[in-house]
């Protein structure tokens, strides 16, 4: 009876195998397609902050928070929205002295004081004037301007022209090998995007004080070329 129930249990599977097996021998075609659109940012993302440096933890807090009273006010007078500006980097951290090696033996760090990091990331809508943004947050008091970047705010819609373009490239791609081995292209498998590529920011430069009468500080935003590659898998068919 056992014997019986296995029996007619294999023959049950058995047309699902064939049936898998077929369609993984089933001819198809696999290609990548590739598609770009430029596009100019409307978004530049500035990273600004203050370092104090004072004996004490306490006077170095209190000095950079002068500091960057300074500074917050001065993009609230640039027109900057709170909504805009947010904290991202706070730190308070030791300095030692470590002696410079010259000495018979080794020697223990002694602390010599504190400094503080505070850094506000802020998001400008008025990218002709970001230099000036830039001129202003050193005048009043930054001494570090980490990173500066341009973004494309509807970027995940720009990105469409270039995901046709890929899936158009892909499809162009597939029917010359389809056609190479005398076949034409049958209904599509499967289509996966691979990431998007992302736009590398403008790396940080020195911040410098600027003088009243100096003009801003030049940059330039120029274009981002977005670009999508896409996977994508065709069955082939008899011509």
């Amino acid at each position: 009876m056992r014997r019986a129930l296995a029996l007619a249990t294999a023959l049950a599977v058995l047309p699902f195998a064939v049936h898998a097996e077929g369609e993984r021998r089933a001819p198809s075609v696999s290609v990548v397609g590739e598609g770009s659109v430029s596009a100019v940012p409307d978004l530049a993302m500035v990273t600004s902050g203050v370092v104090s440096r004072a004996p004490t933890a306490a006077a170095a807090l209190e000095a950079n928070a002068a500091a960057m009273t300074k500074v917050m006010a001065a993009l609230k007078a640039a027109g900057i929205e709170d909504r805009d500006v947010a904290t991202s980097g706070l730190s308070v951290q030791p300095q030692y002295d470590y002696g410079d090696g010259s000495g018979s033996g080794p020697r223990a760090p002694k602390l010599v004081g504190y400094e503080v990091r505070n850094a506000v990331t802020v998001r400008s809508r008025a990218l002709d004037k970001v230099g000036d943004l830039i001129d202003s947050l050193v005048s009043a008091g930054s001494n570090q301007i980490e990173n500066l970047s341009f973004e494309v705010s509807d970027r995940s819609e720009k990105l469409d022209g270039a995901r046709r373009e890929a899936m158009a490239d892909a499809r162009r791609k597939a029917e010359i090998y389809a056609a190479g081995v005398g076949a034409k292209l049958g209904a599509p498998l499967a289509v996966s995007e691979q990431d998007a590529s992302e736009p590398e920011p403008i790396r940080a430069f020195a911040a410098r004080k600027t003088l009243d009468a100096a003009p801003a500080t030049p940059v330039a935003r120029g274009e981002q070329e977005l670009r999508v590659r896409v996977n994508a898998r065709w069955a082939l068919a008899a011509e």
